[in-house]
């Protein structure tokens, strides 16, 4: 009996007619962007949810990480990590900012602060850490660090959504934090992506830039950008706040399925459990030991039974050809990152999985691992 692929992810549509009514809301106010009511409620609910005192929604993640380096007005060098999609870096060189990359820890899969104090030049102004899939950097080192050096503390906080540990929302760590609101992640407005800061200075700033840098109709203060969400997202948003508790918790249930059904799998290591007070479970990373031939091999077999996992994050973004000449790209310098990148498997995880699926999963991997061991016998 053929089945319907089963993809690392899916996007949380809530039902189509609980939609309507926001539509038509929009049809007939005839506003569709530039600040409007959706738009304004999103922000101030939102913030609510999260905890945080202030918010600044963005088009996507992308151009929020953009803006919020803008905003800092920072030149130089940034610390970040090569274990992380690549629109992290990307951010940097749009800004005129160069990507120094120190290597990671080999349990959170976070940036090593001993590794980004090493990576501290005189040019370095920045350091940029990634909450890799939602499990928290620590961040009490990382703040240490920056305020012995003086640097600003930027966090991508893209897989980060509702995380907390033991002192409130994971978001209100460093000077800045960015987050993705893309289809692919647990919460999301199709495209989207927000800023959160702790002042209301910085949020004006903030607004102003993503703005074209307009304070009045006719008056330019800032080298600003057209950033600003629409209304048709924001409602969006504002509905799918309805249904992320539940979709978090269907993310946890699977999470657990998953763990208890690959418990004692050998050659395949499960992620520790994040170190959080409130976990969103955006992601099911595992680790097929054996180096990245073993792993390729494993994914090839999934695919070929309709489970599209994905090998997040690899390649690393160092290996790319506009970074790979970087001195801080050099493979020797990243042992971690990319022992975690050759080894990586996500699988899928999305609340509209069942039990079922999460044991079909488990069980094609202990298949596809077995027979390596028998091939390598042979």
């Amino acid at each position: 009996m053929s089945r319907a692929p089963l993809y690392v992810t899916r996007p949380l549509l809530p039902p189509l007619e609980e939609f309507r009514p926001w539509l038509e809301s929009i049809w007939q106010s005839g506003q569709v962007t530039n600040g409007g009511p959706y738009h304004d409620e999103l922000e101030r609910t939102l913030a609510a949810h999260l905890g945080v005192e202030h918010l600044s929604l963005f088009a996507n993640g992308t151009l929020a990480l953009m803006t919020a380096l803008k905003a800092l007005g920072l030149g130089g060098e940034v610390v970040t990590t090569p274990y992380s999609f690549v629109a992290t870096t990307h951010a940097l060189g749009w800004c005129g900012l160069t990507p120094v990359f120190a290597d990671i820890d080999p349990v959170t899969l976070n940036l090593r602060p001993d590794a980004v104090e090493a990576a501290i030049t005189p040019a370095t102004r920045a350091i940029l850490p990634v909450h890799v899939y939602g499990v928290p950097c620590d961040t009490a080192a990382l703040r240490q660090i920056a305020a012995r050096h003086r640097l600003a503390l930027v966090y991508d906080a893209a897989h980060a959504f509702g995380v907390a540990d033991a002192g409130g929302s994971l978001l209100r760590h460093g000077d800045l934090s960015v987050l993705s609101f893309h289809a692919t992640k647990v919460f999301h407005t199709f495209e989207g992506g927000a800023v959160v800061c702790h002042d209301a200075a910085m949020k004006r700033e903030l607004d102003l830039l993503k703005n074209f840098g307009f304070v009045d109709e006719t008056t330019v203060v800032r080298t600003g950008i057209n950033a600003k969400m629409d209304e048709l997202r924001a409602a969006f948003g504002l509905l799918q706040l309805r249904h992320v508790d539940a979709a978090i918790e269907a993310r946890r249930q699977i999470d657990a399925h998953y763990r208890a059904h690959l418990a004692g799998l050998s050659g395949l290591r499960c992620p520790q459990q994040p170190a959080a007070a409130r976990s969103n479970h955006g992601y099911f990373p595992v680790f097929i030991d054996g180096g990245r031939a073993l792993r390729d091999a494993v994914a090839a077999h999934l695919r070929e039974h309709d489970v599209m996992a994905r090998r997040y994050f690899h390649p690393l973004i160092s290996d790319f050809p506009m970074y790979a000449a970087l001195p801080s790209a050099a493979p020797a310098r990243l042992p971690v990152a990319r022992q975690a990148a050759d080894s990586v498997l996500c699988l899928p995880i999305h609340p509209q999985m069942s039990a079922d699926d999460c044991t079909r999963v488990a069980a094609l991997l202990a298949e596809a691992l077995g027979r390596q061991r028998r091939d390598a016998r042979i």
